[in-house]
């Protein structure tokens, strides 16, 4: 007990904060995959680092909602730079090798189709096997050609609809999917949850210095 005091001192306290702050982004960015993480539990995995339009947001969610409703389920991960790939920067510029990849990390969840959007085109997955008129109507679709935020969401909503034209359906953008709000909510949840396993391993890193203090 009184150890447990002694370890978690102010001092220590601020010790692990500034450590925190100091690998927070680099444990981030060195996440195995982040997409794979984030998709667990949402529809779209957008670039960290990119400026992105709250209204290209909330159309693109709302068209994976409405596409949802009508019986075509989408997951959709916008990749911007090669840092969005964490420890697997190598396939950046792949965007149908990273979509087997990113299916193969989400394979006990994935029961959607998966859509990836790079700038240099699209990579599409599907567990059960991707059917070819969605194939065909990816390809169909002109790269998005550059990084910038707008642009590749943009596209990715394109993706989804010439997807869903592939399933014969029309999409309109579902409100209650798109929500413009979430944005930075999402932002923050990604960069809270990185903050806390940072966290986490910089104080069990302290804790076990300590003790193999005291015990010297």
């Amino acid at each position: 007990m009184h150890l447990a005091r002694r370890l978690f001192t102010p001092l220590a306290l601020l010790a692990v904060i500034a450590a925190v702050a100091l690998v927070a982004p680099g444990a981030a960015r060195s996440d195995g995959d982040p997409a794979s993480d984030y998709l667990l539990g949402s529809d779209v995995f957008l670039p960290f680092d990119l400026k992105i339009d709250e209204a290209d947001t909330a159309a693109l969610k709302g068209l994976l909602a409405n596409a949802a409703k009508k019986g075509l389920e989408l997951k959709v991960a916008v990749i911007g730079t090669r840092y969005d790939l964490g420890a697997v920067p190598s396939l950046f510029g792949k965007p149908q090798t990273y979509a087997h990849f990113l299916a193969q990390e989400l394979f006990y969840y994935m029961k959607r189709e998966l859509i990836v959007v790079m700038p240099n085109g699209y990579g599409l997955y599907s567990v059960k096997g991707v059917p070819a008129a969605d194939k065909a109507a990816i390809e169909k679709l002109t790269p998005p050609g550059d990084a910038e935020g707008a642009t590749l969401v943009r596209a990715a909503s394109d993706a989804v609809r010439a997807v869903a034209a592939a399933h014969g359906l029309t999409l309109s953008v579902d409100a209650t999917g798109g929500a413009g709000s979430h944005t930075m909510r999402d932002r923050l949840l990604i960069a809270g949850g990185a903050l806390l396993a940072a966290a986490l391993a910089v104080s069990g890193t302290l804790i076990r210095r300590r003790l193999k203090r005291r015990d010297a």
